[in-house]
């Protein structure tokens, strides 16, 4: 296992790869840190960002998803999601979408082993707040109308069915199907956003639609605290992205820049394109227009120019606009807070964009063609390898889960006074403020 970690980790730090088995208090206090801010992302900043587009009768509920999927889904993660993603199987064939169950509950896996540069046992924490993360954001697209305790068994099944295999095959090391095919994804556009994106999708369609969506107005109870939200998104996002060098290192720095100007980009593009259409430039369009431009840039962070940063920032943004505002009317589906429109939308652009933007650059590439042999199109046939396979393995993990989830806890939905009612009180007895 320390011998895997540490040949994925090489491959992912060739400015670190010289100090891999020492050490290194610069990268260590790096990766900590990183893990703070990944962990802010989502019980204070995805959970602010959901709550305030919710209804004020559903906010707390909200909340409580996400903050519930997070504790839930760490605490998964140590028991066997870590083992799956990251461990080894018993043979080649499993090796290359799962890996195996050697290291559950850490097992095999002491204080003093390094993953590169830092302890072992923060690589572990830091990846545990990616799990975390991309369940929670799967949230945002049934809110309102779940059963809480169906939602919590999801979490727990999803994370292990779904999330686990798809980080294995991507970042998984060698062995590992898309991996071993050269795909990039800096920081998860495949891994996290696709993936939590989706899910949601398939997860909204199965659960129905809510009561009167969408001839019923349903106003958000604060963009107040979704613009506060975002704003902890992005100051979380450094530690996503620029953490996911592994280490103090100018890769760190590369994607540091690229996530700034990107994010920056998409919120402008945002509310142009906003102003122009409807003639208002609303707080809600600019933080919008943040979140996807973060999504996009997650996995080509550390690969692409300033010029790059962007193209992908910009096009997230209109790609994520197109989502919300056209795409889900003319198809109908209740995704009640756009989780697929943003996430799914701008992670997929951003996924596919790395094959065309990625600075042929030896030094900032991990694998695939483009550092090979400059095969600039057989990266992007990559790149187009690696969204269905991880489109494929999401759809059918999570349409399995759902219905596991349903027959566990009798039926997935709420019932229509409960809804009526808002499930604040109907389900957990509180109000979100009492005034």
């Amino acid at each position: 296992m320390k011998l895997k970690l540490l040949a994925l980790l090489a491959s992912l730090m060739p400015i670190a790869a010289m100090a891999e088995d020492k050490l290194d208090s610069g990268d260590t206090a790096w990766m900590m840190i990183s893990t703070a801010l990944v962990l802010l992302m989502t019980p204070a900043g995805l959970a602010l960002f959901y709550a305030g587009m919710s209804r004020s009768k559903n906010a707390l509920n909200t909340y409580a998803m996400v903050m519930g999927a997070f504790v839930l889904a760490f605490v998964v993660w140590i028991i066997a999601g870590y083992s799956l993603a990251f461990g080894t199987a018993e043979s080649a064939g499993i090796q290359k979408f799962i890996g195996g169950l050697g290291n559950i509950l850490l097992s095999g896996t002491t204080w003093k082993d390094l993953s590169g540069s830092y302890p072992t046992y923060v690589f572990v924490a830091f990846q545990g707040t990616f799990a975390a993360i991309t369940v929670a954001i799967a949230s945002g697209s049934v809110i309102g109308r779940m059963k809480f305790s169906t939602w919590m068994v999801i979490v727990a099944l999803w994370g292990l069915v779904v999330y686990a295999p798809i980080t294995h095959m991507v970042w998984g090391g060698d062995g590992a199907l898309l991996f071993d095919a050269g795909a990039l994804d800096f920081a998860g556009g495949t891994v996290v956003h696709m993936n939590g994106g989706l899910a949601g999708l398939i997860l909204a369609i199965l659960v129905g639609k809510r009561a009167g969506y969408p001839k019923m107005a349903m106003q958000p109870f604060s963009i107040i605290l979704t613009a506060a939200g975002a704003a902890i998104l992005w100051f979380g996002w450094y530690g996503f992205n620029a953490g996911s060098a592994f280490g103090a290192n100018a890769v760190a720095g590369v994607a540091l820049l690229t996530t700034t100007i990107a994010t920056a980009a998409a919120g402008m593009t945002w509310l142009l394109v906003e102003w122009a259409v409807y003639k208002k430039p609303t707080l809600l369009g600019i933080a919008s227009g943040i979140v996807a431009g973060l999504v996009a840039i997650t996995p080509a962070a550390g690969f692409v120019s300033v010029g790059g940063a962007f193209i992908v920032g910009i096009g997230g943004s209109l790609i994520g606009f197109f989502g919300v505002v056209k795409l889900k009317k003319l198809f109908g589906y209740d995704d009640s807070l756009d989780a697929f429109g943003i996430h799914f939308l701008a992670g997929l652009w951003g996924a596919l964009m790395t094959g065309v933007l990625a600075l042929n650059d030896k030094e900032l590439l991990w694998d695939g063609p483009l550092k090979e042999s400059g095969d600039r199109m057989g990266q992007f046939m990559v790149q187009v390898e690696s969204v269905v396979v991880v489109g494929l393995w999401t759809l059918i993990g999570t349409v399995i889960v759902y219905y596991v989830a349903s027959a566990l806890t009798g039926g997935a939905r709420v019932s229509p006074d409960s809804e009526e009612m808002g499930l604040d009180e109907s389900v957990h007895g509180e109000r979100g403020m009492n005034l």
